[in-house]
């Protein structure tokens, strides 16, 4: 297991340290790329199941999305064995041209960003309930009793994490403590579903209303797709999976479709039990973050809080890694091309400081922020670039120079075709909708 953490770490750091990573057989590719996927975007699955307006309806969304989820894996892991590459950028840079891939460096440099946002704001949430925890168990009151002090904040407590264990871990150039951190996202995740079923189960009275908000009109629609942002966040491992198929030892494209397959099919049944049962507990009445609808004394949920919080603040230093790189890439392009050379004491330099920053707006951000749906809606619809539109993309202009019968091309130009403009719709409706709900509750 620490060898495949090992691994995982390798993979997610390559753009940053440029290292060859071991060969992964299929056992250690799923496994990463489940980690890849599993992840804070699970605790908004109950919500998201009661903003679809119920069960069938999410579930339904989940298989339609499944098939372009899938097909984006696919057509990323073609595109990786067509141009060579071994990163997410290096791929769409090389296929879709070098004004295509400076967009996608934004994207993905914006989506590292708001994903940090999101671990935050995950991490304040559970602060907050363990600190009405500890003053029940000191004081035995109620959290209805609790008094506001200063140093009781969650915004404070999250200043003090990011302080004393973010930063640090931060950084250094390279992260070799998290190849000992790196399976707790899917032990949480995994532990969280599981105590969500039997959380479910042990329930004396199912008194839940399940009924949707709309049930017909433009209204059941908009709740059906207010699903889709958190489904894109919850799946997204597409960024990794271009490292992943690089240093697989059978690159076959039909094993690297078994392996996307088989990767999805788990992350499904894990964000579906998990969105299911704690639909089914809490309702309408669900919290856009699953733990914060369970009490904050339940010792069972305590566990997963502490779990999701030390996974949260082990894994955000890789996505301030991968975010940092292709910002600081820039920067010392930029510097070689003036000065003719780049000294290390300047690359500390900047590492340093675009770590400080990068921590510091995120965490005012985050703590500034009403809700994690907010964010997570603004994350869906830039992650509809990289699950539909940078792979559609890929798939059209591949069809123009590979040697494939006409029929194939057509069909399969027709289909990346197809990818790009159910993109183009999500991150259109999702961010919108983002947008005007940040600004309303502004």
């Amino acid at each position: 297991m620490e060898e495949l953490a090992r691994e995982s770490i390798c993979l997610l750091a390559r753009s940053a340290s440029h290292a060859d990573p071991p060969r992964l057989g299929s056992f250690g590719a799923i496994f990463i790329m489940l980690k890849s996927a599993l992840g804070a975007g699970l605790l908004n699955f109950p919500w998201a199941f009661q903003k679809a307006g119920g069960v069938n309806i999410a579930i339904s969304v989940e298989m339609v999305s499944l098939v372009f989820l899938i097909s984006g894996l696919v057509v990323l892991g073609y595109a990786a064995s067509v141009s060579r590459k071994d990163s997410y950028q290096d791929v769409v840079r090389e296929v879709c041209g070098a004004a295509t891939g400076k967009l996608c460096e934004v994207c993905f440099c914006f989506n590292l960003f708001m994903i940090s946002v999101a671990f935050l704001v995950v991490v304040q949430d559970q602060l907050e309930k363990l600190c009405v925890s500890l003053y029940g168990t000191v004081t035995g009151s109620s959290e209805a009793l609790m008094p506001y002090h200063w140093y009781t904040d969650q915004r404070f407590a999250l200043f003090i994490v990011c302080l004393l264990f973010i930063l640090p871990l931060s950084i250094p150039k390279e992260i070799g403590i998290q190849k000992y951190t790196s399976v707790l996202g899917t032990l949480a995740a995994t532990y969280l579903c599981v105590a969500v079923i039997i959380k479910y189960y042990l329930m004396e009275n199912h008194t839940a209303e399940l009924s949707p908000e709309h049930s017909q009109g433009v209204g059941s629609w908009g709740s059906m797709f207010s699903v889709v942002p958190t489904i894109c966040f919850g799946f997204q491992c597409h960024e990794a999976c271009v490292a992943i198929y690089s240093s697989m030892e059978n690159k076959k494209l039909s094993h690297w479709v078994l392996i996307s397959v088989v990767s999805m099919f788990f992350c499904l049944l894990i964000y579906t039990l998990t969105g299911v049962f704690g639909f089914m507990t809490f309702g309408r009445a669900v919290a856009s973050d699953i733990l914060m609808s369970y009490p904050g004394d339940d010792v069972v949920m305590i566990i997963g809080r502490l779990l999701f919080g030390i996974s949260i603040i082990t894994i955000y230093p890789i996505i301030l890694l991968l975010g940092r790189s292709v910002i600081l890439d820039l920067v010392v392009r930029l510097r070689r091309d003036q000065q003719g050379a780049v000294t290390h004491s300047f690359e500390s330099r900047w590492r340093a400081g675009l770590t400080g920053v990068w921590i510091a707006v995120t965490m005012l951000i985050a703590m500034f922020v009403p809700d994690m749906s907010d964010v997570i809606s603004v994350i869906g619809g830039i992650s509809a670039f990289f699950i539909f539109i940078f792979p559609g993309l890929c798939l059209v202009f591949i069809m123009q120079s590979e040697p494939v019968s006409p029929k194939v091309r057509v069909l399969l130009t027709a289909w990346g075709v197809v990818t790009i403009v159910v993109g183009a719709f999500i991150f259109g409706q999702s961010t919108t909708k983002a947008v005007m709900e940040l600004f309303y509750e502004f």
